[in-house]
């Protein structure tokens, strides 16, 4: 096997399935070239969304009536005060959750990424088939019966764990193309039937992520006038979660939030194959440079990004290679193998990662809920630990806590809302007698 060249402590708590939380120390990461992509190309995806704006307000107007798909910046100080550090529980005031677990229309994260691939696909079909003449042109004329009469002839294929899937098949559907959404054995059952409700169709699989990705890429490369969305190697899907660091900036603006070497900003993101955190993170980053820390938390089973990270195992390695199983009920996060894409992108820039036991999710869905009325699914509460708890260790001299008191922390909170309410009672419950102690 490739060389490991990991911290040995470090590595054998990760490969055992324990929690694990590693910092990245600039160790040079094997990766494929880096994506000839900056701050322009965020800010040519976010002209697209605005763009799109008018056809979004038509499609959703109740959720949208400004037709822009943006989540609020949420202060938690009662969380926070719970459950910070004895000594560092002054700074409760300084850390927010970045709420895309209620975001508009697909209700996740994956809005950002899942719908903006399918707009850019909608574009270039509109402007190959003259429904609209150039990007000045009225692009609500998509939502006519003219336009989904085109976007019909064409298929749109994406395999997903549940809420990639959901969020292309709601864009997808309300558009008029024909979707499959090929489901991994850790897709929950009310996702798989909420899309069919959608019109969408969809392929279950007996078998892992990686499997449910290779089944709609070789269907797609089949077909005709088919386009299929590659949460592992999708630039398109990377830029659309890339302006939610345009759009943070602004919200910190807004707050009067300064962003510096003293000052930095510590973000914590759910991650799975990669897109999502890894988009999000370069987004910040084009805008803040290194005065940002990204942070990436896996399930403790499915461990395959910081895998990735800390040792010099080859691209096609899985988190099966080294003795985990990929078994989570965070099922959004149930993911083998990393993209490529974002370690190339940013995995250089990732500040550390660390991993979380499937309770321990639990608890802080029930934590966030009853100190704040956030309704999160498990993988959407995986990023607490590291703000309340492991990124105050590194508080270990008077410049380091400082830095760190002054920071402003984001929790990324990536889905939740659209879980039925049978559903999210029984992991609230769950979580609640997990934390009867608190």
């Amino acid at each position: 096997m490739t060389e490991i060249n990991a911290d040995t402590w470090t590595w054998n708590r990760l490969s055992r399935g324990e929690p694990t939380f590693w910092l990245n120390t600039g160790r040079p990461i094997p990766h494929e070239t880096p994506p000839n992509i900056g701050l322009r190309d965020v800010e040519d995806a976010r002209a697209r969304w605005e763009r799109f704006a008018p056809l979004l307000k038509a499609l959703f107007p109740d959720q949208i009536p400004d037709g822009i798909i943006e989540s609020p910046l949420i202060p938690v100080p009662k969380l926070a005060a719970r459950f910070l550090p004895d000594e560092h529980r002054q700074s409760s005031s300084h850390v927010f959750v970045k709420a895309d677990h209620a975001l508009p229309v697909a209700g996740s994260v994956k809005a950002r990424g899942g719908i903006y691939e399918v707009l850019c696909l909608a574009e270039r079909v509109a402007l190959a088939e003259k429904v609209i003449g150039d990007y000045q042109d009225d692009y609500a004329k998509l939502a006519s019966p003219t336009a989904r009469e085109k976007f019909a002839r064409y298929r749109l294929l994406v395999a997903s764990t549940g809420n990639l899937g959901f969020a292309v098949g709601t864009m997808g559907r309300a558009l008029g193309f024909e979707t499959t959404v090929h489901m991994s054995s850790d897709a929950k059952t009310w996702k798989k039937d909420r899309l069919r409700k959608l019109g969408a169709i969809v392929i279950e699989h007996s078998a892992d992520y990686t499997s449910a990705v290779a089944a709609a890429r070789a269907e797609a490369e089949a077909a005709d006038n088919a386009h299929f969305v590659d949460d592992e190697q999708s630039l398109e899907l990377f830029l659309g979660y890339s302006v939610a660091g345009l759009r943070v900036a602004d919200q910190l603006k807004k707050l009067n939030i300064e962003v510096s070497a003293q000052r930095p900003l510590c973000v914590y993101l759910p991650c799975g194959v990669g897109g999502a955190p890894g988009g999000v993170l370069f987004g910040l980053r084009a805008v803040f440079g290194d005065n940002v820390w990204g942070f990436f938390a896996e399930p403790t089973a499915s461990a395959c990004m910081l895998m990735r990270l800390m040792s010099h195992l080859p691209p096609e390695a899985s988190v099966y290679d080294i003795g985990l199983d990929n078994r989570t009920e965070a099922d959004g996060l149930a993911v083998g193998r990393a993209s490529e894409l974002v370690v190339a992108a940013v995995g250089e820039h990732v500040k550390g990662a660390f991993t979380v036991a499937d309770d321990e999710m639990f608890r802080w869905v029930a934590r966030a809920h009853r100190e704040e009325g956030l309704r999160l699914e498990p993988s959407a509460a995986a990023g607490f630990p590291g703000a309340l708890q492991h990124v105050w260790s590194l508080a270990n001299t008077d410049a380091a806590r400082k830095q760190i008191e002054a920071a402003t922390h984001i929790v990324w909170t990536t889905g939740g809302s659209m879980v039925p309410e049978e559903q999210y009672q029984a992991m609230l419950q769950r979580g609640l007698g997990l934390t009867r102690l608190d």
